[in-house]
């Protein structure tokens, strides 16, 4: 009986709806009021700058940087050495599942999705179409941006097919490196010329963190970003790259440190997005990264000087001596330029007491990065001006595009100068005057010491210094500089310098596509298809 009861009353229920309920009534109740159905694009762009520079905007900013900008690619190109193990793969060649995960989990869970939902809601049918050209165009080179590393890292990797899991593409095909690369040049051509200051575009200068809407620092930061790919894949494409390396010239590079692509950050509100992800690495108290600089950058710093005037005037910007940071108090103990000494690649401190021969005292013992730049609001940087110099050096002595205004030595020098004077950003102090640069270029004249690509490909090394992931790039695809391998028992390379990372555990067993696409075999030894320099 209560049964029958319960379906009259629901009969009843429906009934009276039905005469009295309209439609549009009927439909609101399946409206979320709480939905939100138009996203900021102005803050989604903001958030995408943000997420390029160590995948700040997804939660830990320092996760990215700590394992595998500086836990890996750093120890890989010597500049850093470290006496730990397991935060270290870098240094001693060893197996950490995080420092190879993370690139892939975070641009492709943060940077390139907000990018990504930018460039689709600004283009055909999206509910901005039409009206913010120069934020969508901006967008499209932060893709290039993060993409061409992606690749760099993995080398085949979900391209065309990603980041489509609303059109329900859950398992993407993966691209070959070749077919990726054309298609970044292509974007980064059509995006940048796109850019105008004629075009109609509400919110974009404050939007805009890296140059604060300057349509032509854009203009330069994308062509320079071309040169910088067309240069990458010069020696197993050389007719693409001729041809890039020409449209990248005659669009306009970067011409001076006042053309480099900082990202700024800042002490708060929130220390997990905010702050540069490099500083909290190795911030005493909250990272977990030793700050000790190898020797094959201190050497090479130092050179053959006779006198403190005669090392390399970034030794004491990127150190700032030999110095005790342990407890959030720069102590420092030794800031002599000659007696600066950078620690081995490969020991753990038992083989650096062997080797030394007597315990040795890690802190007394070996230069550390200067405590300057690693604030906590200290600036992110993406590429810098004498990149570009160096790349159109290179370009010159090999013979690749033309239109390159100057001669290489001219460029090599201007290079020199731009990587000597562009660490103002991170403190006033942090100076080098035209007089030193001078001095420098004729104790170490071009092309004289050692051949003039070498030379080239040293600068650019150094000149790298916090953007390691590039240092390595560049140091797969021109061999320079002549890193000596390190030997650590138990390595997985057999004491070979890695050459790629290894795609997540997780995308190995869930995406149906891996072994059909993905570059293999999936080990750190395997090159990437740009990588047959040395």
């Amino acid at each position: 009986m209560k049964i029958i009861n319960k379906f009259l009353l629901f009969g009843l229920a429906v009934s009276i709806c039905l005469t009295s309920c309209n439609t549009e009534e009927l439909n609101d109740l399946n409206i979320n009021p709480q939905a939100v159905n138009e996203i900021d694009l102005n803050f989604m762009f903001t958030a995408a700058q943000l997420g390029s520079a160590s995948g700040g905007s997804a939660g830990d900013n320092r996760y990215l940087d700590w394992r595998t900008n500086i836990g890996m690619t750093a120890y890989l190109i010597q500049h850093l050495a470290n006496a730990g193990g397991g935060i270290a793969p870098g240094d001693k060649y060893t197996e950490n599942f995080e420092s190879n995960n993370a690139p892939f989990e975070f641009f492709y869970g943060d940077a390139l999705k907000n990018l990504s939902e930018v460039i689709k809601q600004t283009g055909p049918g999206g509910y901005d179409e039409g009206n913010k050209i120069n934020t969508r165009n901006a967008a499209r080179i932060i893709r290039v941006l993060n993409f061409h590393r992606l690749t760099d890292f993995y080398g085949n990797i979900p391209y065309f097919d990603a980041l489509q899991g609303m059109e329900g593409v859950f398992f993407p095909e993966y691209d070959e490196q070749s077919e990726i690369y054309p298609d970044l040049l292509k974007e980064l051509e059509e995006a940048t010329a796109a850019l105008s200051t004629s075009n109609p575009d509400e919110g974009f200068a404050a939007a805009d963190i890296i140059y604060e809407g300057d349509i032509a620092k854009w203009k330069k930061f994308g062509y320079s970003l071309m040169l910088r790919l067309a240069m990458r894949v010069s020696n197993v494409a050389p007719q693409m790259a001729d041809e890039y390396v020409t449209k990248a010239i005659a669009g306009g590079v970067m011409e001076s440190n006042d053309d480099n692509a900082w990202v700024p950050m800042a002490t708060g509100p929130s220390v997990w997005i905010n702050q540069n992800g490099i500083s909290r690495a190795f911030y005493p108290g909250d990272g977990g990264q030793p700050s000790y600089l190898s020797n094959t950058l201190v050497d090479w710093l130092k050179a053959d000087a006779t006198a403190p005037d005669e090392v390399d005037p970034r030794l004491m910007i990127i150190s700032g001596g030999i110095a005790d940071w342990s407890a959030l108090e720069w102590t420092p103990i030794n800031t002599n330029p000659l007696e600066q000494k950078g620690m081995p690649n490969g020991y753990d401190a038992a083989g650096l007491d062997e080797l030394a021969g007597e315990t040795v005292d890690l802190v007394t013992t070996y230069s550390r990065i200067n405590y300057l730049m690693l604030q906590l609001d200290d600036p992110y940087i993406f590429m810098n001006y004498a990149e570009s110099a160096f790349l159109q050096a290179e370009a010159l002595e090999k013979g690749i595009g033309s239109g390159i205004p100057n001669s290489a030595k001219e460029h090599y020098e201007s290079g020199v100068k731009g990587a000597m004077q562009m660490y103002t950003p991170f403190d006033a102090s942090l100076t080098v005057s035209d007089e030193e640069v001078e001095a420098y270029l004729a104790r170490h004249p071009y092309g004289e010491e050692k051949p003039a690509l070498e030379m080239i490909g040293e600068q650019m090394w150094v000149s790298k210094f916090f953007n390691w992931w590039e240092a390595w790039s560049d140091w797969r695809r021109t061999g320079y500089p002549q890193l000596t391998p390190t030997n650590y028992p138990g390595n997985i390379t057999q004491g070979q310098i890695m050459r790629k990372l290894k795609y997540p555990a997780a995308e190995v067993a869930a995406n149906a596509n891996f072994q059909a696409g993905a570059t293999l075999p999936d080990v750190n030894t395997t090159r990437v298809w740009w990588d047959v320099a040395n």
